[in-house]
């Protein structure tokens, strides 16, 4: 990152950016940010190598097959569709790279398993004879075709590259193969996690068990949200990691995989910061292993355990919590809660946007300059409040000083973050 950020124990930081603490209580500059983002990186059968794959959702549901070698319906993209069914914009990447698939006309523009299924037919042109119809089939699907004289006249498409030296002749199809997949491993979720580093999400889901790669990911969204001030949380499959920026996920599908994995990341990334996900219905398309009683329901909670449980007919989230248990002086129990955290990372990222894009080396540190800067965080605020993510907000609130030198400035609030309804205690008394 380029800017410095993230808490602060006194005021003695080099870089300039934003330091903000979070402590109980004893955009247009006052824009708040769009949510609705997640990252994930996946074994795949097709799609680009080594770079991050950014889609968006109606990108996902059109252009699946030239993206991820798939229509949005196939089997193979179930999980994803999970993901997809609550944010906007993913962030993709592909953990395996292995061989692509060959012809003597094409080579398969990614690696995988599934460039094994495209095929090239050659066909006379009926109109003129010393022409060519080039087609590019992926399965019995025709994605592509041109009509040319010589193989240097074709242009490469979006699931092949063309060999411009091969000699054309009528084939009623010529499949290319030699595609694999090849492994994935502990380096490329790290490749993945650098080349992320400078995007902003709200989310990142990682289905892996091993426990090494699943602590890779916990430790990475520890330095950024406390040494860089980039706010998001991961979701993992059972990591008791004991953090708030930490989503823990204690289901597994019927099958005992961690597929459930998906749909979590989505809904965590997706959620309004004036929303929980607590009793929300899961409406994916896996079969949820959800069978608790409710002592293991409560000691769930105790653990810091994201649940899904049977009501009815129905699965739902049973508290929208993260892995957080051990409390501190600057963590209460508020900090369990995944609305809380949302709420305060939203103030934090928003507070950060106003000032690194309009202060940081743009106004005076003196008194107007001050002033300036309260107005546009008490305007932050006023819309946190207007949105009933937080309550009892007055203007003076907000305080902002000069630091410790003359390039600081001091920013000093409280925030009382409102929580969704989750328990209902009534006394009836009868005559």
């Amino acid at each position: 990152m380029a800017l410095g950020g993230g808490t602060f124990t006194s005021q003695n930081k080099k870089l300039p950016g934003t330091y903000i603490n979070f402590v109980p209580a004893q955009k247009a500059s006052s824009a708040i940010g769009e949510r609705g983002i997640a990252a994930m990186a996946l074994e795949m059968d097709w799609g680009k190598d080594g770079e991050l794959i950014e889609t968006s959702s109606e990108n996902f549901n059109k252009n699946s097959l030239e993206i991820l070698g798939y229509d949005y319906s196939n089997e193979k993209l179930k999980g994803l569709r999970d993901l997809f069914k609550n944010i906007k914009k993913a962030y993709l990447y592909r953990l395996n790279s292995g061989e692509k698939a060959t012809n003597d006309f094409a080579t398969a523009k990614c690696s995988g398993v599934r460039g094994n299924d495209i095929t090239i037919v050659i066909a006379k042109n009926i109109d003129d004879e010393s022409k060519y119809d080039v087609s590019t089939y992926l399965d019995s699907k025709e994605v592509d075709i041109q009509t040319v004289k010589k193989a240097d006249e074709l242009i490469s498409n979006s699931y092949v590259v063309f060999k411009t030296g091969a000699t054309l002749e009528v084939t009623a199809g010529t499949k290319l193969t030699g595609g694999t997949n090849g492994q994935a491993n502990g380096e490329a979720h790290q490749n993945f996690l650098d080349k992320l580093e400078s995007y902003q999400v709200n989310a990142i889901g990682c289905t892996v068990k091993e426990k090494n790669t699943s602590n890779l990911y916990v430790e990475y969204a520890k330095r950024l949200r406390e040494k860089q001030g980039v706010k998001f949380q991961v979701v993992l499959f059972d990591n008791a990691a004991d953090y708030e920026g930490v989503v823990n996920v204690k289901n597994t599908t019927v099958e005992g995989d961690t597929s459930l994995v998906y749909w979590v990341t989505g809904i965590i990334a997706g959620c309004e910061i004036n929303k929980s996900n607590t009793n929300r219905v899961y409406d994916g398309e896996y079969n949820v292993n959800a069978d608790y009683t409710q002592a293991q329901l409560e000691a769930s909670i105790d653990n810091g355990e994201f649940v899904l449980h049977k009501v009815g007919s129905e699965i739902r989230v049973l508290v929208d919590i993260n892995s957080l248990l051990t409390m501190a002086d600057e963590k209460n129990e508020d900090f369990k809660s995944n609305q809380t955290i949302r709420v305060l990372d939203e103030i934090a990222l928003d507070v950060a946007s106003v000032f690194n894009s309009k202060y940081v080396g743009k106004i005076a540190n003196n008194e107007a300059g001050r002033i300036s800067l309260w107005s546009d965080v008490v305007a932050l605020f006023k819309n946190y409040q207007t949105l009933q993510a937080i309550e009892d907000f007055k203007d003076e609130d907000i305080s902002i000083e000069i630091g410790n030198d003359k390039k600081s400035v001091a920013v000093g609030t409280g925030v009382k973050v409102i929580s969704a309804m989750e328990k209902l205690y009534m006394t009836v008394d009868v005559s």
